[in-house]
């Protein structure tokens, strides 16, 4: 499993650790990375994700994840995202033509 954001693409960085003497060695700064289970409300459907916590955040702010799904660029998001944004579209153009 790679250390990837699913939503945002937030993935490792790498930098120095700068010690007191001022010596400086590679190190990897690794995204906070949590297992979640998030709900449709449009599908009424519950996916697991590997999110960072700050995508947690952006998915709360912006009302859930329908909505955070709908602004998303696909370039950012996973497959497994992509798929699910994909058919939450169909699901919502469906309940327009019903409506």
């Amino acid at each position: 499993m790679s250390r990837v954001c699913e939503l945002t693409g937030k993935g490792p960085m790498s930098g120095n650790t700068v010690s007191h003497a001022n010596n400086k060695s590679r190190r990897r700064f690794l995204p906070n990375l949590n297992e979640v289970t998030m709900i449709s409300d449009v599908l009424g459907q519950s996916f697991k994700l590997r999110v960072s916590a700050a995508a947690l955040r952006s998915v709360d702010h912006r009302g859930g994840l329908d909505a955070y799904l709908a602004k998303a660029k696909d370039e950012e998001l996973s497959t497994n995202a992509q798929k699910i944004k994909k058919d939450i579209a169909k699901a919502q153009v469906a309940a327009a033509a019903a409506a």
